[in-house]
């Protein structure tokens, strides 16, 4: 498959921290890669070097098959990036502001452009409306169409759906596959296990360092988490008494039941064999949630 972004060696420093560490990525061109880790891991960071907002320290490679820091001025015309923060004008409506992007981008054709955007997004009814007056989900729909306006090849999300209700991220991941099915690569980052479920594959970065990269499958087999789920009165709050015990990375409950896991399944059993007269306990599939866990308990933070 063609390969819409493939850098290597890519690194980048503020002062004496280094925020992204010697990243390499290849992602496949029509894809939906989601990009996973935690609060300053270096997502932005490492997605405002691909696509030429900030200039690395160190790395090479192509996005779009230019190379990314010698022709990042042709990248930025051929990408989307919508910010985690709401950017466009609030005493605008969404009509005036699509207006304005396709102005910026210097567009030919642009009220047919915006609106086609209006309509492919459920917002002509609101062409109107002021963009300070919607919610959260009508105004991270507003920020894709203006992201997508100009037709770009490559679509980079930074936490689009944070703070958005359930109906409204379902919505909008629908519309990023739509998109997707159309030809155009989509990274995407996200702190929703859900949301990570529905991409074609994950990258999980961790202060600044790649630690994980493939389909969600992938990841937990490559995991070797051994999971066992407890069921019975009280046994999600046996999480304080397993958390520590040789053996037993992690210990958290579930609704009423509790998801106890490490990679010794030996020392994982003796951990949980007190209590097994107690619940009733059963080996389950790791969820892509533990295996982030874990990897979380086994980075290193640089800021630390």
């Amino acid at each position: 498959m063609t390969a819409a972004i493939d850098v290597h060696g890519l690194s980048k420093a503020f002062g004496d921290k280094r925020v992204v560490d010697d990243v390499s990525i290849r992602v496949e061109a029509g894809r939906v890669t989601g990009f996973l880790g935690p609060n300053g891991s270096g997502k932005t960071t490492t997605m405002r070097m691909l696509c030429g907002l900030l200039t690395p320290d160190a790395g090479e490679g192509t996005c779009l098959g230019l190379d990314f820091r010698r022709q990042s001025r042709e990248i930025k015309r051929r990408t989307g990036y919508m910010t985690q923060k709401f950017s466009l004008y609030e005493d605008l409506t969404i009509g005036e502001n699509l207006e304005f992007v396709a102005r910026v981008y210097g567009l030919d054709r642009r009220r047919q452009r915006v609106t086609a955007a209006l309509d492919q997004l459920g917002l002509a009814s609101r062409r109107n409306q002021p963009a300070g007056a919607l919610s959260g989900g009508w105004k991270q729909r507003l920020a894709l169409a203006a992201a997508v306006l100009h037709e770009p090849s490559l679509l980079l999300l930074d936490e689009p759906t944070a703070g958005v209700d359930p109906k409204a991220r379902r919505e909008f991941w629908d519309e990023i596959h739509a998109l997707a099915a159309g030809g155009l690569t989509v990274m995407v980052s996200t702190h929703y296990m859900d949301e990570a479920e529905r991409c074609h594959d994950i990258a999980y970065i961790a202060y600044g360092r790649l630690m994980a990269r493939g389909t969600t499958g992938a990841l937990i087999e490559q995991s070797r988490l051994v999971t066992f789920r407890a069921e019975g009165e009280g046994a999600d709050r046996l999480a304080s008494e397993l958390a520590g015990r040789p053996g037993v990375e992690m210990a958290a409950p579930f609704g009423s039941a509790l998801h106890v896991s490490g990679v010794d399944r030996a020392a994982l059993e003796a951990a949980i064999a007190p209590f097994r007269d107690r619940f009733a306990w059963r080996e389950t599939r790791p969820t892509i949630e533990d295996v982030f866990i874990h990897l979380m308990n086994r980075a290193e933070d640089n800021f630390a």
